[in-house]
């Protein structure tokens, strides 16, 4: 307490806010992030209430990595060689629209599995274009010392979101169908690409457009693979991130099951179940804005993402609503004391003229929860779903217990 009295008196936990465009940018992050974390639930929902397949569920959500294998290459280069505000610009606005179209498909009552999947094959499309040209213009609007303030703000500004948006869109459902939270899901977007606008282009140098210009896409794309690959800790920081959002994330991809079979909570209890977690993970943002700086990052990464797997197997054997929220909450702590600070080290330790290939990778290691939920998807269908959340949790751990045991200096990052 008396660290966050002190932080506040110096204004230290907010000094990123002090650079417009930073505040513009996170402006858009919190109504781009709050339709996002909307769209969890809701596609979830959704689908499961059309087609009652556990399988389909999985694929709902898994469908988005078609995107990720065919773009994310490319997404990085582009947020490298062109303005970021217009690839911002355009990824949220068409957001906005593709959200709109399945609300209106939701109301007029001819809603199918098929337009839930090309609307999350969509959107997955417009993540991967946004992500790195958002991630990158963090760097881009404050100056290298406030780097890790910033990105804690901007965790904080996510993970609130993840706190507001499944219960705000549990509710809706509740009083109303999935339409209103699609409808809801587009203005957020709507908001949120009217006030990019405002955001100033960041002016390149001849050097570096002429280099970009003598390259081509691919030629870029393996360069930036082949710096990432060199450089130890990113490296070591994209392996962490691939490890949990393989085997560990894909868990929330059963909430519904959970939710409305096992724990009988329905909609409105899914939404609180990821707000817990969104909870969880707004608690961790604050510890990171405050005192984050202070940590020695690797060794926090790493445990923190060893127990996030662990908190998956505990959810699988939770008998009670109660004892579930609280082991989502704890797991919302620990994916972001991971996910921010792998953030923060592949930012900091990649230079400029890499970051967003850098970024990229990441924001690629991030979207294969998207190929973990079909397996996990398919898994349940043969263990149950408390057996294959219970079985890919434990995948996590035993990954990142190798990462420990294979890159030993990975604890040390600073």
């Amino acid at each position: 307490m008396p660290s966050f009295l002190t932080a506040l008196r110096n204004n230290r936990a907010f000094q990123a806010l002090h650079y417009r465009d930073f505040r513009t940018v996170s402006v858009c992050q919190i109504f781009g992030n709050l339709g996002f974390w909307m769209d969890e639930l809701s596609r979830g929902w959704l689908i499961y209430q059309i087609t009652d397949s556990m399988v389909q569920l999985g694929f709902a959500r898994g469908v988005q990595f078609v995107p990720l294998l065919l773009f994310a290459p490319f997404a990085g280069t582009f947020a490298d060689r062109y303005s970021r505000r217009t690839l911002l610009l355009f990824a949220q606005g068409m957001s906005a629209v593709i959200f709109a179209v399945l609300a209106a498909l939701i109301y007029a009552g001819v809603v199918q599995p098929w337009h839930v999947y090309v609307a999350a094959v969509c959107s997955g499309l417009m993540q991967v274009i946004q992500q790195p040209a958002r991630s990158s213009l963090v760097s881009d609007t404050v100056p290298p010392e406030l780097l890790t303030n910033a990105i804690g703000l901007t965790s904080m500004i996510f993970n609130g979101a993840r706190l507001i948006g499944p219960a705000l869109a549990g509710a809706i459902i509740a009083l109303s169908d999935t339409g209103g939270a699609y409808a809801v899901q587009a203005f957020c977007l709507f908001i949120a690409t009217v006030w990019a606008v405002k955001l100033r282009g960041v002016p390149r140098s001849a050097e570096f457009k002429a280099q970009m210009q003598s390259e081509t896409y691919v030629e870029s794309i393996l360069k930036g693979w082949r710096y990432a690959w060199s450089h130890q800790t990113v490296r070591a920081g994209i392996l962490c991130t691939t490890v949990v959002s393989l085997f560990v994330f894909p868990f929330t991809t059963m909430l519904p099951v959970f939710a409305r079979d096992i724990l009988d909570v329905g909609a409105g209890g899914q939404g609180m179940l990821l707000a817990a977690m969104g909870g969880g993970a707004v608690v961790s943002s604050i510890m990171i804005t405050l005192s984050g700086h202070r940590w020695t990052r690797g060794k926090v990464m790493l445990d923190a993402s060893l127990i996030y797997g662990l908190m998956a197997v505990a959810l699988a054997v939770s008998p009670y609503y109660w004892s579930s929220l609280l082991v989502m909450a704890l797991a919302g702590l620990c994916h972001v004391h991971a996910n921010a600070l792998v953030h923060t080290v592949v930012q900091t330790y990649s230079s400029a003229e890499y970051r967003g290939r850098s970024m990229a990778l990441f924001n690629m290691s991030q979207m294969l929860s998207t190929a973990g939920s079909m397996v996990i998807g398919v898994l349940a269908a043969w263990l149950g779903p408390r057996g294959a959340v219970a079985a890919m949790g434990m995948a996590g751990a035993a990954g990142i217990l190798l990462l420990i045991v294979l890159m030993p200096a990975a604890r040390k990052i600073k």
